[in-house]
């Protein structure tokens, strides 16, 4: 990856996701549609309002959009309090015009849902809470005071009382339905895009790790021309000095051979880290093992296909990391032993891990690979994880784009006893790909390595 991402989601607290350009709009809509509404009642409908008491309301909400536009950037990114307090006065100010214009009589009394809304989907808890609850308690008092609507006969309009309380259950209810769904589907989002930056990023490291090679393997050609001169250089000057100066000499040219040797490694290491962009399944897997292998855990890779039938796949990073977090798992939660089994069958490459522990607790089974999703006590978290269960969905994320297909399960019943339960007792994760999507071409280790934009 050329380019890492942005700054998390989660840089900002939960109240700086609203901009005050955002709220500043909705309410000029909102003052639009009140005047709209006040001009076609009196208008069209033959209403007596009471004019004076509704265009201080108004007045007011114009008021603070052209002081709210005036003294602060519409672009400020406000804190949860700020957002807070101007939600409120929406609030106060919808349920003023609702009190001054019919009560529960008035159709427009759905729109204190809004502003609960916006503060479920962008605010903390707390603020939420705050707004709901307030929320809940005006609605309820406007039902008992608030001026009745009135047409210019004299006639006062009264809905039966069995109406009044169906709009007042429709508005709670709604309020508080609206706001638990949202603030759900907010808090879902913001931890899809964390655990996704948090994907990129290991993405990113191991592609680095993967052009490392090349790095290498052209420092190794660029130094090599002069570290020869300085070899040249010290054996001309070997044969001219003695003594002390003629030992210093000899040392540098013991030197400069030395830096050849290292350079030559890593120049062939570079060279074969290009030159295998593509490798048998089995040396794919036993790399993303090998950090593993030294865990106290027995990791095993049984080869169902056969050396010589290995089929030679892209080393991608995603397939590297995916299957290494994999295994990390399965060791974190193995009694002793993880199985690592490799087939090739029917136009499908699949990898299997399976371990000897207790399995997937059933109750995060038909969520695992979701983000912030966790099977450990907070004594079991995974240093540089701290237990949130991002590894699991970085491995699901990263294999996925590869075109394979994940699946979860427990090799057995986690409730049986010790005599019964089978070696292979613990959790299950099986990785298919079709083979179009992880085979490589055949002919690419014969080709020339192409220079790398660094």
């Amino acid at each position: 990856m050329d380019q890492l991402p942005g700054p998390s989601a989660r840089d900002f607290s939960e109240g700086q996701w609203v901009r005050l350009r955002t709220l500043t709009t909705l309410r000029w809509f909102s003052v639009v549609g009140q005047v709209a509404v006040m001009t076609a009642a009196h208008a069209y409908f033959g209403l007596i309002l009471p004019i004076d008491q509704c265009a201080l309301a108004v007045g007011a909400a114009v008021a603070l959009n052209i002081i709210s536009a005036t003294v602060f950037p519409g672009n400020r990114r406000l804190a949860d309090h700020e957002a807070m307090l101007l939600l409120l006065f929406d609030l106060i100010q919808l349920i003023y015009l609702v009190g001054m214009t019919g009560g529960l009589d008035n159709p427009f009394i759905l729109l204190v849902i809004v502003p609960v809304t916006i503060s479920a989907s962008a605010l903390e808890l707390k603020s939420t809470v705050f707004l709901g609850g307030l929320a809940v308690q005006l609605v309820t008092a406007v039902a008992f005071v608030y001026k009745p609507l009135r047409f210019a006969s004299g006639e006062v309009v009264i809905l039966p009382r069995q109406f009044e309380v169906g709009f007042w259950l429709a508005v709670v209810s709604g309020t508080v339905f609206i706001a638990i769904f949202s603030r759900r589907i907010a808090v879902e989002m913001r931890a899809m895009a964390d655990a996704l930056l948090a994907t990129q990023m290991a993405l990113s490291r191991e592609q680095k790790l993967t052009d490392l090679g090349g790095v290498v393997a052209a420092a190794a050609h660029e130094l090599g021309t002069p570290l020869a001169t300085i070899k040249m250089v010290a054996t001309e000057l070997v044969e001219e000095l003695e003594g002390d100066a003629r030992e210093d000499a000899m040392l540098i040219r013991a030197q400069a051979d030395r830096c050849r040797d290292i350079l030559r490694d890593m120049g062939r290491a570079g060279k074969d880290d290009l030159h295998l962009r593509q490798a048998p399944l089995i040396a794919v897997v036993n790399e993303a093992a090998e950090p593993h292998m030294d865990r106290g855990k027995k990791v095993e890779v049984v080869d169902g296909i056969g050396l010589h039938l290995q089929p030679r796949i892209w080393r991608r990073p995603e397939v590297i990391h995916g299957l290494r977090n994999l295994i990390q798992n399965a060791v974190d939660f193995a009694a002793g032993k993880v199985w690592v089994d490799l087939e090739h069958i029917q136009g499908q490459i699949r990898v299997r891990i399976v371990d000897d522990g207790d399995g997937f607790p059933f109750h995060v089974l038909y969520r695992i690979g979701d983000p912030f999703v966790s099977n450990r006590r907070v004594d079991e978290a995974r240093p540089g994880y701290e237990g949130m269960g991002l590894g699991l969905f970085i491995a699901k994320t990263l294999l996925e784009r590869t075109g394979a297909v994940l699946t979860f399960a427990n090799a057995s019943d986690p409730f049986s006893g010790p005599g019964i339960r089978p070696e292979r007792s613990g959790a299950v994760v099986e990785v298919v790909w079709p083979e179009s999507a992880l085979l490589a071409e055949a002919d690419l280790v014969n080709q020339e390595n192409r220079p790398m934009e660094i």
